[in-house]
């Protein structure tokens, strides 16, 4: 029978534990434990002694155990059986980490199914060596990085997905936004494992998300991001999906030549281009397009932004003008530039292209520079205010900018009347104190 001389480990920083292969032990053998270690002996199955760093002779005199195992007569040299287990107590800092298939998530913000993944490391250390090898090694001969993970897996992937779900689903953040999170999300993930590895005799030091990403041939995503990068163009360029489709109908209008829209479309644009390209031509061709009935029941007109809303809509889509104000009088007004009819709810003369400058009150076209309606006298940029010339609100008592009282007027034909009136002087309508 064999006698061990020297017993020792220099193997990888990755093997957490590791079994001296050979089990024949006798009383002076040497035994040797590197800073980082700490070496275990096993008798019967039951860890027995612990060592720590240092140079270690296997005898009675420091082994207690050894007095009751081991008989004494072979000449001082008593061979006897028993395991001697290594256990790494090294802060390793880069264990590895990921999910093995993407999680099917609902983004909260968009209303898509998209197909979640991630990734990171955590670090860790053998803090109770004893508890370490009797609960979680077994009969393994060898204990390294990757069994570590395949070991607490399945712990791992529960509570990352548990709380990766928890904020897109229960905190309403959508996919494209929880980058932001990752830190908030890895120290809660550590907090919620911490305890777990704690009962096998394990320290986690720390626990990082280095990605929480959607594969890049998820169909969804793909068409989400695309409708957010035309959504940010359409904001850049300032007008609006509805809009765009109006050009859209528009154009294809144009092309066919055989309509009668398409005559009517290129009178229109090309009067459009002479008050300028942008927002301005925005604003003609949606007028347009209310006139011909494009877009079917997106035909009606604001009269404050020139937006096009529902027929049945009593509020604007874009500014929040409130149809139930607008005049419903006459379908057709005057041009105040040449004198001819045009259909109130165009944005400009038919005739002579002339913007439609409608008053909210009588709905009658003035010129763009007019102040005040020609025909109800109503204010059409406010009153000025006679210490700032601020264009203040007609119902305004008070100048915002300057705090100077405004000059009472009659609410019908805005003439100024003195503090205690009761009628108008100049056209006798009764006055509201």
């Amino acid at each position: 029978m064999a006698v061990i001389e020297v017993v020792k480990y220099d193997g990888s920083a990755d093997v957490f534990a590791w079994r001296y292969p050979n089990q024949e032990l006798g009383t002076w053998t040497q035994l040797i434990v590197n800073e980082t270690q700490e070496a275990i002996l096993f008798k019967g199955g039951k860890a027995l002694d612990a060592f720590q760093a240092g140079r270690h002779t296997l005898s009675t005199a420091n082994i207690p155990f050894l007095q009751e195992i081991v008989n004494l007569p072979f000449g001082g040299r008593s061979p006897f059986t028993a395991e001697v287990w290594y256990v790494n107590k090294i802060h390793s800092l880069d264990v590895k980490w990921g999910t093995t298939t993407p999680l099917q998530l609902q983004d909260p913000k968009y209303q898509i199914i998209v197909t979640v993944r991630s990734f990171g490391q955590f670090g860790l250390q053998i803090e109770d060596a004893r508890k370490f090898l009797t609960k979680l090694i077994g009969t393994l001969p060898v204990f390294d990085k990757d069994a570590m993970i395949r070991h607490f897996r399945g712990v791992l992937m529960m509570n990352i997905k548990e709380l990766i779900s928890s904020y897109l689903i229960f905190k309403k953040i959508s996919i494209l936004e929880i980058s932001a999170y990752m830190s908030e999300i890895s120290k809660h993930i550590e907090e919620r494992i911490g305890p777990i590895f704690a009962e096998f005799g394990i320290r986690i030091l720390n626990f990082f998300i280095d990605s929480i990403n959607i594969p890049d041939d998820d169909p969804a995503t793909a068409r989400l991001k695309e409708a957010l990068a035309k959504r940010a163009e359409m904001d850049i360029l300032g007008y609006t999906y509805q809009q765009e489709r109006t050009f859209d109908t528009l154009e294809g209008a144009a092309r066919n030549e055989g309509s009668g829209s398409a005559n009517v479309m290129g009178a229109g644009i090309g009067l459009g281009m002479g008050f300028g390209i942008g927002g301005a031509m925005g604003n003609q061709v949606s007028g347009l397009a209310g006139q011909l009935n494009v877009g079917g029941e997106y035909n009606k007109t604001c009269p404050q932004c020139r937006t096009m809303n529902r027929q049945d809509a009593q509020f604007c889509i874009s500014c929040g003008h409130s149809y139930a104000a607008a005049p419903t009088g006459a379908q057709e007004v005057q041009c105040n530039n040449c004198g001819r009819n045009f259909p109130a709810s165009a944005n400009f003369c038919l005739h002579c292209g002339d913007p439609n400058n409608a008053c909210e009150k009588c709905g009658a076209d003035n010129p763009q520079d007019a102040s005040r309606c020609m025909k109800c006298g109503h204010s059409l940029k406010g009153n000025p205010c006679r210490q700032c010339g601020e264009e203040v609100d007609p119902a305004a008592k008070f100048c915002p900018n300057c705090g100077t009282g405004m000059a009472l007027k009659c609410g019908s034909c805005q003439h100024e009347v003195k503090p205690g009136q009761k009628f108008c002087l100049e056209c006798g309508h009764k006055l509201i104190d």
